[in-house]
């Protein structure tokens, strides 16, 4: 028997933009196409339909994965990692080449995916059992551990539509990894989960994958692929970029963009359509002197600057940034509305060029690359523009604290404390 459990070849999938202007799925899609095709010649011998563009999600990938064996899967936004994922697990068919399986597939690639909204917890568990070929003995023998997992014990027997989107994660994951498929595909929603749970996540793939079990794992925590893989392969704009040792491949995927020099512009066709009304335009950072600059001091102020435009009025818009360092560890969350009088001043934004500028205070970072990603969205509302790896700069420790010791000072933050030392009477 073969010992490969996954072989990709030559795969492709291609998405046509405007397609859905076309469609005439129903009796009123019908007649407006006929009613146009009657009126069009009294308006001359022009085109009909708009040309469609096509956009390659994924061209041209192969690779294998043995059995037992945890690829990482890394790339940026639109690289092609999620569309990967939903071909392997027969959510959508490729355009060209094909996929060899062998063995059952559990795939977690969105939140509550393959729940019943009108179900039960404990129905959709039965229900995601038996969509993964298992028998019912086989999920009763992991009901209680999974539940016991998800820690939504009180409401197992309440439909999943009234669960919080925590829950529903939770859930969600407990049955995707307990099911005991052979190979198991994961995306990045760990990253909606509050920290605690994500290293609970973490801590049952690190048991899934040494049980043996084919994992494909998509993470923009570096971190978590380097602890949960030995190999990971990079998509770049839908390509097979490297297959590597994670170490090597992470070095790579964080190498790409050095050249940004302080400021991120975004290209039009860099920006989804479903941002709208919503384009950003530019992230930059600033010294204390106004400078555009990707190296920083840690004993000086500076700036994260994000520019862009409004189409049309928004509320509840905030726009903000995530830090993190090289490796993926976060340091830091900041949004514009974050305090209370900008909040009710800027809740309601009327079309038009926008600048959210954030100061950052001297003595917080320490010596190291970081990475900022971009987040503009009304909460839990809607998400109109993210970008994880928007810009990347490096922070200067000259003059910081205790630079008297050529020691390497470990974490990601340098703050000046105060310190008093007084001497005690014996």
């Amino acid at each position: 028997m073969s010992d490969v459990a996954i072989r990709v070849e030559n795969l492709g999938k291609r998405y046509r933009i405007g397609a859905l202007s076309q469609r005439r799925d129903t009796l009123r899609d019908q007649l407006v196409y006929l009613g146009t095709r009657l009126v069009t010649p009294l308006r001359g011998r022009g085109t009909l339909a708009q040309p469609l563009d096509e956009v390659w999600a994924l061209r041209d990938v192969s690779f294998e994965v043995r059995h037992g064996q945890v690829l990482g899967v890394i790339g940026r936004n639109g690289a092609g990692k999620s569309t990967l994922l939903k071909i392997l697990s027969r959510i959508t068919e490729p355009t060209t080449g094909n996929v060899r399986i062998r063995g059952r597939v559990g795939s977690l690639l969105e939140v509550g995916t393959g729940f019943h909204p009108e179900l039960t917890g404990r129905e959709n568990i039965y229900l995601n059992g038996a969509i993964l070929g298992m028998k019912r003995t086989e999920i009763e023998r992991k009901f209680d551990e999974i539940v016991a997992f998800s820690e939504v014990e009180q409401f197992i027997d309440t439909p999943v539509k009234r669960y919080s989107s925590g829950m529903y994660l939770r859930l969600a994951f407990a049955v995707a990894a307990h099911l005991e498929p052979e190979i198991l595909v994961v995306d990045e929603v760990l990253a909606v989960g509050d920290a605690e749970f994500q290293r609970k996540c973490l801590g049952k793939m690190s048991d899934v994958a040494q049980q043996g079990r084919t994992v494909l794992f998509v993470s923009h925590n570096m971190s978590a692929i380097l602890r949960l893989t030995q190999e990971s392969i990079v998509l770049e704009k839908g390509r097979l970029a490297l297959r590597a040792p994670s170490p090597q491949a992470v070095d790579h995927y964080l190498s790409a963009g050095h050249d940004r020099a302080g400021e991120r512009i975004w290209e039009s066709s860099e920006i989804p359509p479903e941002a709208a009304p919503f384009q950003p335009v530019a992230l930059r950072l600033r010294d204390r002197r106004g400078g555009i600059v990707d190296t920083v001091r840690s004993t000086e102020p500076f700036v994260v600057e994000m520019e862009y435009i409004l189409s049309a009025p928004l509320t509840g818009l905030r726009v903000g940034f995530y830090l993190f360092t090289a490796r993926g560890e976060a340091v830091l969350t900041s949004f514009d509305l974050d305090e209370t009088a900008m909040f009710e001043r800027h809740t309601n934004r009327p079309a038009g060029r926008y600048l959210s500028r954030c100061l950052l205070p001297a003595d917080i970072l320490n010596q190291g690359r970081y990475t900022l990603a971009v987040n503009a969205s009304s909460y839990n509302v809607r998400r109109y523009f993210m970008d994880e790896q928007a810009l990347e700069f490096n922070v200067d420790i000259t003059g910081a604290p205790g630079m008297q010791w050529s020691e390497p000072r470990p974490g990601a933050i340098r703050p000046r404390l105060e310190w008093q030392i007084e001497a005690l009477k014996p």
